[in-house]
């Protein structure tokens, strides 16, 4: 089996395009910290907001939807699903919520990551955990609506053991330092992703172990801001970037730098969210209207609505972000299309 953490020690040098990135992060862990220790329950209210966007984003990327109210009440835990779809999403929540409150406690193992399985799946009257018994394929939907295989898998027989040497390798680097560990959170998931050890749910468990894995690095943004979400805004970008790493994975040609390069450009644009955040809690003049102009140049996708900004700044009220947006319309920076319900914003520089 093919090991993006062993092609990585084995060159032995890290890419231009990713050493700026790198340099960003460990800035922003370092601010994150201080973060931590100056305004601990103010960033509470942060993470109740991540919680929900993580939830609805994660399965969205699969097809798995809901009407936002019943996610909230899904997630705030106010209810109890109706169908399949809530029960997945119901499941996701709680997957989150695990690796939040123990992920000090949780190894990146074979263990682990089938716990992560079985608990999506909890609520939905089938059993998650079991590794694919039966070999699996990558799939693509062509514009004519045929579809093709873009990716074969690691065979069914060998994914035990290419799990447990894919978390071995992955531990051994986190403890070596030899590697930065954003570059470890990328390789575990690159890999993981080729391996596709279950027959549903490999790409909302990959982004479980992206938020294991960048705990285990020491970076908590996933916390605050929700990775996921990002990601969902950039999935045409995300699927390619995938596309490109994998090819020639199975003979340990591939080239891991299109996949991470993606992985470190949604951390460095997390940690962006992150302080803009924070900076909403503060009380100075201004706070709040500089965090909607952050979020609305910075966000991957340059259409949003209104209730898009309200999820990124949860604590402006309706009526401060429709006067920033207006301003922003004013100045030539965005412009309105539609009207009632289908109104929405784009970003025009």
């Amino acid at each position: 089996m093919s090991s993006t953490i062993d092609s990585l020690l084995t060159t032995g040098t890290v890419p231009l395009s990713l050493l700026g990135q790198l340099a960003q992060l460990d800035e922003y862990r370092g601010r994150e910290a201080l973060f931590r220790s100056q305004r601990g329950e103010a960033l509470d209210r942060l993470v109740d907001v991540a919680r929900i966007q993580s939830t609805e984003a994660s399965n969205a990327i699969e097809g798995i939807v809901a009407p936002p109210a019943r996610i909230k009440a899904l997630v705030e835990d106010r209810t109890t699903p109706r169908n399949r779809s809530e029960a997945e999403i119901a499941g996701y929540r709680s997957a989150l919520d695990l690796i939040h409150a123990s992920h000090d406690h949780m190894p990146i193992t074979t263990g682990v990551t089938r716990q992560l399985h079985r608990t999506i799946y909890q609520f939905t009257g089938t059993d998650g955990g079991d590794l694919k018994s039966t070999d699996n394929t990558i799939e693509e939907t062509l514009p004519d609506g045929s579809r093709r295989i873009r990716f074969q898998p690691v065979p069914a027989w060998q994914t035990p053991d290419a799990l447990d040497r894919l978390h071995e390798r992955t531990t051994a680097a986190f403890a070596s330092s030899e590697l930065h560990p954003a570059l470890i959170a990328g390789a575990l998931v690159l890999d993981f992703t080729c391996i596709h050890p279950f027959l549903d749910g490999n790409g909302r468990v990959s982004r479980l172990l992206t938020l294991l894995g960048l705990y285990s690095g020491g970076y908590g943004v996933g916390r605050y801001v929700s990775l996921e979400r990002i990601v969902a805004e950039s999935k045409e970008t995300y699927y390619e970037a995938l596309a490109a790493s994998s090819d020639n994975w199975h003979d340990g040609k591939h080239d891991p730098l299109p996949w991470l390069e993606y992985f470190t450009g949604v951390l460095v644009a997390a940690y962006d969210r992150f302080e803009a955040n924070v900076a909403t809690l503060s009380t100075h003049r201004g706070a709040k209207a500089e965090a909607i102009t952050t979020f609305v140049k910075s966000r991957a996708v340059p259409v949003f609505t209104l209730a898009d900004v309200r999820l990124a700044v949860p604590t402006a009220s309706d009526a401060h972000i429709r006067k920033v947006l207006h301003g922003m319309r004013d100045a030539g920076i965005i412009e309105s299309t539609g009207r009632g319900r289908a109104a929405a914003w784009r970003r025009l520089t």
